[in-house]
């Protein structure tokens, strides 16, 4: 779709009742001309129409649009980071700029943009490093969510060797955090627990 196809379909769902929008992808940041689309759909905030313009983004671009991105009343983003190791973060990636994705944060956050890091556990990859993403992540005032793989079957960068469920995830943090259930929400399908021991919100 065109964005302005895109701006007049999410219009008409917000017509129909829906409050909350979340532009995803693929990565929508890179999309040529994406922040007119942002600043279009923003016109339905503080009308009582629309509640909540948010993005999913893996912070590449996020340096270059955080002005833009609170100018235009995104308050919350989600960004992907399943690894805090820079070669580590290249290889899962395949462009990899770890540095540029932390300026990113950085900058979306000096314009007060929440941020929530999304993250996939992995087997074998970044699961030993679950506990420092956590501290990190509630370090600098951030929500995590934990994310399963999607088994998916035979497809380019398949990770069904990978999978990893976030039931043995949870029952291996156990072992150093205290995980208190909660019934916060953010629209998705995660669960929260807070994590006694940072402070923080786990998804």
């Amino acid at each position: 779709l065109t964005l302005e196809e895109l701006d007049r379909l999410c219009s008409e769902f917000i017509s129909f009742g829906v409050k909350k929008i979340r532009l995803t992808g693929g990565e929508p940041l890179v999309r040529k001309g994406i922040m007119t689309l942002v600043e279009s759909l923003s016109r339905h905030l503080g009308t009582g129409a629309l509640e909540e313009l948010t993005i999913t983004t893996n912070g590449s671009q996020l340096a270059k649009h955080a002005v833009d991105l609170a100018r235009c009343g995104v308050k919350r983003i989600n960004v992907s980071v399943d690894t805090l190791d820079p070669v580590k973060f290249r290889t899962i990636t395949r462009w990899g700029d770890f540095a540029k994705v932390m300026e990113g944060i950085r900058a979306a956050q000096a314009h007060g943009i929440a941020v929530k890091i999304n993250a996939v556990a992995l087997k074998g990859f970044n699961e030993a490093e679950i506990p420092e993403m956590i501290r990190w992540a509630h370090g600098e005032g951030m929500d995590l969510t934990l994310i399963e793989t999607m088994p998916m079957g035979d497809i380019d960068g398949d990770r069904t060797d990978q999978y990893l469920p976030i039931s043995v995830v949870r029952a291996q943090l156990m072992d150093q955090f205290t995980l208190t259930d909660i019934p916060y929400k953010t629209g998705g399908p995660a669960r929260y627990v807070t994590v006694q021991e940072t402070g923080g919100r786990l998804g």
